[in-house]
């Protein structure tokens, strides 16, 4: 690339579509955005949390293609035609709620609510992997999202009571 008149490196800038909780979006996006700076900048969807940005707490949990990823650690242009799921994705306006959602009501397994949707969309992720055999298994699949309150047990039993509704 060609350096522009201060010296510096232009951006390259790429155009995708996205599939985010459904629907399709054409963006022209600078090559080096995280994907979740993208949803949180260019989609508005700010449910999905900024916080160490390294990859460390769990805070940016989304799912692609049903898979757990770590949204601060990766590019967004790296998902076209993939199928990503926010915390807004996982019930549509005016639907129940997920599961997992409501089984986190039900256990109070949030404090503060910052790290919640990360915490249950590591939890959908986890259910989805195949259900945990026990409150370890939940402890060490749930074991990087941290929670600053410590609603620890209550997040465990959560994810619990999702997947014995996964059994039935």
């Amino acid at each position: 690339m060609n350096s522009d008149a201060t010296g510096a490196d232009p951006v390259e800038r790429l155009t995708v579509t996205l599939r985010v909780n459904g629907r399709n979006h054409t963006l022209d996006l600078d090559a080096h955005l995280s994907l979740l700076d993208m949803l949180r900048e260019q989609l508005n969807l700010t449910g999905t949390k900024q916080s160490c940005d390294h990859g460390q707490c769990g805070a940016c949990t989304v799912l692609v293609d049903g898979r757990r990823i770590l949204s601060c650690l990766t590019l967004a242009v790296m998902y076209e035609g993939a199928s990503i799921t926010t915390i807004e994705g996982l019930s549509g306006e005016g639907e129940a709620l997920h599961p997992v959602q409501r089984a986190f009501l039900e256990e109070d397994a949030y404090q503060c609510g910052y790290c919640t949707p990360g915490q249950i969309m590591a939890a959908v992720g986890l259910l989805g992997e195949g259900i945990p055999a026990d409150k370890a298994a939940i402890r060490e699949g749930m074991s990087g999202n941290l929670c600053r309150c410590g609603a620890y047990d209550h997040i465990v039993a959560a994810v619990g009571r999702a997947a014995g509704e996964g059994r039935s």
